[in-house]
């Protein structure tokens, strides 16, 4: 415990290199353990050269960047991907698309993945730290909640190790970030329901990620464009823990409802549309005869559902190529430079990709905005 205590706060940076840590008897107090045992912690951290100690003045952090130029491996060059997931969903072709570029330089890929959970995200970082990656490609984990690693972040930027962040990024920050814009994609999927006629319209929205809450207000924008009331009840949020369960259930009740039954759904992205699908087929009703339903991200799902989806175009494998291309500038320029300085963040539009899950519920159908793109 102590010994990996310590040890994250020399990759953290809260301890700098030749900075004094704290006394043994500061540890044992700490930890509630004997003087042994935190003399064999620090005995361990001395022998990997993480720790050096001067008789009579304590011990201190040792600089690990020399050791680093000293060391053969450091001599591979190296770059991250971290996504929240790596073999499902859009990630395959993201990773794809970013490992395809990294390649063509050299670099040795490192794939990564969070889990959507902070105590692997600072694992992860420990990694790339001590081991002195060249750069790294980082998906945000919960982008929307107070982020416990900020200092891994922050002690990258001091090491001069280069970071971009795509899909989300932690706003305080301020980081170099490849992203889709999603606020504007919320409310493309929520205008053209309405334009469909629809006014009873219900939002899912997973809320401790950035996309999530940026979607939300895109779908709310679109509501009070429209001059339609905004029912709370229509707009339901959930987190990575709920979201197998709680958007499913929800829905389960409001087609229960006579009164608050909606016409049209706009869900956080095609994934949840399959989980709802299930849930409107139980209810035997069908997509688009009874209820309209838009997703996001234009994955394989949107084509592979018994359903073909109406949904947001994201630019997945585009997206990891510039994110890679963006990434290689950076290290080739960036000695002593400031990140944002080499490469400016670069925001892709989104767009309506037309399939066969929405319907009008008007006598005439509405007339589709240039964004929209029919898909056969």
């Amino acid at each position: 415990m102590i010994k990996g205590w310590i040890r994250s706060k020399i990759l953290d940076g809260t301890y700098a290199p030749n900075q004094k840590i704290n006394s043994e008897s500061e540890l044992m107090k700490q930890f509630d353990v004997s003087r042994h045992t935190v003399r064999i912690a620090i005995a361990e951290l001395v022998s990997e050269g993480w720790l050096y100690t001067e008789q009579g003045a304590g011990t201190f952090c040792a600089d690990r960047s020399s050791i680093q130029k000293e060391a053969p491996e450091s001599k591979q060059k190296k770059i991250a991907i971290i996504t929240t997931y790596i073999s499902d969903y859009i990630f395959p072709s993201i990773i794809r698309g970013a490992e395809a570029e990294i390649s063509k330089e050299g670099y040795q890929v490192s794939l990564f993945s969070t889990n959507n959970d902070h105590e692997n995200e600072k694992r992860i970082l420990e990694i790339i730290i001590s081991q002195r990656f060249d750069g790294a490609i980082i998906e945000a984990t919960k982008s929307a909640t107070a982020n416990p690693n900020i200092n891994y972040y922050l002690n990258l930027e001091s090491l001069g190790i280069p970071y971009i962040m795509i899909n989300a990024y932690y706003d305080e920050l301020e980081p170099v970030s490849v992203i889709v814009d999603d606020e504007k994609g919320g409310y493309l999927q929520t205008e053209h329901l309405i334009k469909l006629g629809h006014r009873d319209i219900a939002g899912f929205f997973k809320t401790d990620d950035m996309q999530g809450v940026k979607r939300m207000k895109g779908f709310i924008k679109a509501l009070r464009v429209y001059g339609i009331p905004i029912n709370s009840k229509n707009i339901i949020t959930y987190n990575t823990f709920e979201k197998l369960s709680k958007p499913a259930e929800l829905l389960k009740k409001m087609l229960d409802s006579e009164v608050e039954k909606p016409t049209g759904l706009v869900c956080y992205n095609d994934e949840l549309v399959i989980k709802l699908l299930d849930v409107i087929r139980q209810k035997e009703m069908s997509v688009p005869e009874d209820i309209s339903i838009v997703g996001f991200d234009n994955s394989f799902l949107a084509e592979v559902s018994e359903v073909k989806l109406t949904t947001i175009e994201h630019p997945k494998c585009e997206l990891g190529k510039l994110a890679s291309k963006m990434m290689l500038e950076m290290i080739s320029k960036g000695k002593g430079s400031k990140q944002g300085n080499i490469v400016e963040s670069f925001v892709f539009e989104p767009k309506v990709i037309l399939r066969n899950s929405t319907k009008s519920i008007v006598t005439a159908d509405a007339k589709v905005q240039s964004d929209e793109v029919n898909v056969e």
